[in-house]
């Protein structure tokens, strides 16, 4: 045995050992199952939220921190935390939300997830997203890609309470209520810390997907893939 096969047998069993009891599969949705800024940028979203906020003389109630981290959800939830229930965040939340309807026409696959999610669903699985995306670009996205009889009912995305964004664990609670579900027979896949935090905090397994594993090996993650080739083939085998 080569150590490349040990190393791929050490994988495959500790996937396995992550799948075998998972009944439900909670989704991340922007990152496991597409890139919904690949053509249409995230950081572009941001920069325009941010050049709104000038234009009405609001600039100033974002951090330097926050200006530079061009995340639309950081700023969001940021103006949120200081004008909370306010026609601001309503209509921030408003723009966003069309931002991410516009980027779901061209956002790309995640290479394997379509086949994956299928496939989980074939063997028996229940399927749900959990994520911190407008519910209605990820009905568009599955729409578009035949995958909405995979997860419907269950894609619970962001509400009008933007403090219960994910690293919160609302929206994984919410699935897990409304299937029936213990979190110990759940399993959350995800590519970001504040997906790790929220299933940790929910009590779910965890499992990372990310090209750059550091961050969630940091935070605690235990299996991080950056290709759900070698997960499919688990899924496959039973």
């Amino acid at each position: 045995m080569t150590p490349d096969t040990a190393q791929t047998d050490d994988r495959t069993g500790s996937l396995r050992e992550l799948i075998t009891p998972a009944r439900v599969v909670l989704w991340d949705f922007d990152g496991p199952i597409c890139r919904l800024f690949a053509v249409l940028k995230a950081e572009q979203v941001a920069r325009d939220l941010m050049t709104w906020l000038t234009e009405q003389g609001l600039h100033g109630l974002l951090t330097q921190s926050e200006r530079q981290s061009l995340d639309p959800h950081v700023i969001l939830r940021s103006i949120d935390a200081r004008r909370p229930d306010s026609d601001l965040v309503t209509e921030l939340e408003k723009r966003l939300t069309m931002e991410e309807l516009k980027a779901s026409a061209s956002a790309m696959p995640t290479p394997y997830a379509d086949p994956l999610i299928r496939t989980w669903q074939a063997v028996g699985s229940r399927l749900a997203i959990t994520t911190n995306n407008s519910p209605r670009a990820v009905r568009e996205y599955l729409e578009s890609r035949g995958l909405t009889s995979c997860f419907s009912p269950h894609i619970y995305g962001r509400t009008r309470d933007l403090q219960l964004l994910k690293p919160d664990p609302h929206c994984l609670n919410r699935a897990l209520k409304a299937m029936g579900t213990a979190p110990s027979s759940a399993l959350m896949i995800g590519d970001s810390v504040t997906d790790y935090d929220a299933a940790c905090e929910a009590g779910v397994p965890f499992l990372g997907y990310a090209s750059d594993a550091e961050p969630l090996l940091r935070a605690g993650a235990k299996t991080v893939v950056d290709s759900f080739d070698q997960l499919l083939k688990v899924v496959r085998s039973g």
